[in-house]
């Protein structure tokens, strides 16, 4: 148990796990009422508007990749959080009073979904990295699963709690506690002891997001699990269209739609604990849990009943967050430091920036075909990944017998990786183009 909880040592850690659990749960509530207004005040149950709301939130970070990596890097992450955060809670309320005032339209809302994925484009590399500032390199693996526990917490309380809100007080009002939410993160950022935090590295180059995708394209490891997230992203990780139209479909209402979400939440806790005792994140288990992830979506869109179907849901969130929690870890952990920022911004775009690919689509498809059929596509996705990752393994020279077992095949994973030269920062040329998950473990060893 000591093991899965380790990050909680450091103080500044346990600082941030409260006021980002407190901040999450507003978030899913503010969620949870934004799809529901979309799809039931603004529309007539209208899940392609719906998706187009989730591409104009989750585009930016595609669109402004370039950009918000390199203030990740540049500017010190604490003060990013603090004005993102701000932001955020000024958009809130901003969308709360409109709604209670009755004058919300659905273009104002695709306004104001652009908004905030504008100021999440900037808040989630720099929130990323920052947990790798806070705590020692032998426990960011544990520290990204923990804050994924944290993220699924809040799912399983926030969307039950705003979808009780909305019928009971009205959307609006949901925004408008949201925003008081983000208070608990403001004060967590003026509380951190900041003679703690990990020094900033000088950074001189001007590479910029060129660097960072120099770094990624030249390991194939990176490559793999980038293409699995942006597939998951894109197809399997449109949960507020699934779960609303599959509420709509089995007679159900917000209060519902906001159990399904709390469900699928219980099993996403579930995978991000177990993700935390592992000593380290491993390719291997992105690789399964994506064709994990195809197998739970097929079966749930086959379920018959309301009740059913949430069950399912639970195998569905477990493996998702699985794949994402161990995906985030080990992007953290094999990236070199003065270019994780980048790195984790263009990880970011990939897993925000697909929505915009997949969420119209996936909308569609639930409109013309019905939401089984879309479920159903993202299932597609997750085994069409996993296939990729098979392929990899076996022609990445990899896979090797175990010595001692005579059938048993195992996956390499210390192999020195080679990739190609980034752009000179303060790390030595030799860092720069031998192994990042040995590098990784002698920082481990070394304290």
């Amino acid at each position: 148990m000591s093991a899965m909880f380790r990050s909680f040592a450091n103080i500044n850690y346990r600082i941030w796990f409260a006021g980002a659990l407190v901040s999450n749960v507003g978030g899913w509530m503010q969620a949870t009422a934004q799809d529901w207004v979309v799809l039931t005040e603004l529309t007539d149950n209208d899940a392609t508007a719906m998706g187009v709301t989730m591409a104009l939130q989750f585009g930016p970070p595609l669109v402004l990749v370039s950009l918000t990596g390199w203030v990740a890097d540049r500017f010190d992450r604490r003060h990013i959080l603090f004005a993102t955060q701000s932001a955020l809670l000024a958009l809130a309320i901003a969308v709360g009073v409109l709604l209670l005032n009755g004058v919300m339209t659905l273009p104002m809302m695709f306004c104001f979904a652009l908004g905030f994925g504008v100021v999440n484009a900037f808040d989630a590399p720099a929130r990323q990295a920052f947990v790798s500032d806070m705590v020692s390199t032998g426990d960011t693996s544990n520290a990204v699963a923990l804050n994924s526990a944290s993220f699924n917490l809040a799912r399983m309380v926030g969307p039950a709690v705003g979808g009780l809100l909305i019928v009971a007080i009205g959307s609006g009002w949901v925004f408008i506690v949201n925003a008081a939410t983000f208070l608990a993160m403001l004060l967590a950022l003026m509380m951190l002891r900041r003679s703690l935090l990990a020094p900033r590295l000088k950074n001189r180059s001007r590479g910029g997001l060129a660097a960072g995708f120099r770094y990624v394209w030249g390991r194939s490891d990176l490559r793999v699990v980038f293409v699995t997230v942006f597939l998951i992203g894109a197809f399997g990780m449109n949960f507020p269209i699934f779960a609303s139209t599959m509420a709509l479909e089995f007679g159900a209402g917000a209060d519902g739609y906001g159990v399904l979400s709390s469900v699928l939440a219980i099993g996403s806790l579930i995978g991000a604990l177990l993700a935390a005792r592992r000593d380290r994140a491993r390719v291997r288990v992105v690789i399964l849990a994506a064709g994990g992830f195809g197998i739970a979506a097929f079966i749930s869109s086959a379920m018959p009943t309301y009740a059913s179907y949430a069950v399912t849901l639970t195998f569905t969130g477990f493996m998702i967050v699985t794949l994402l929690t161990t995906a985030n870890g080990y992007v953290q952990i094999t990236t070199e430091p003065a270019l994780r920022g980048r790195v984790l911004a263009l990880y970011m775009a990939v897993i925000m920036g697909s929505t915009p690919v997949g969420a119209p689509i996936a909308g569609w498809v639930a409109d013309t075909f019905g939401p089984r059929a879309a479920i159903m596509l993202g299932g597609t996705a997750g085994f069409v990944a996993c296939a990729i990752g098979v392929i990899w393994v076996a022609t990445s020279g990899r896979l090797r017998r175990a010595e001692n077992r005579r059938f048993l095949l195992t996956l390499d994973e210390t192999r020195p990786l080679r990739v190609v030269e980034v752009d000179p920062i303060e790390f030595s040329d030799e860092a720069a183009v031998t192994t990042p998950i040995r590098s990784a473990k002698k920082r481990d060893l070394e304290g």
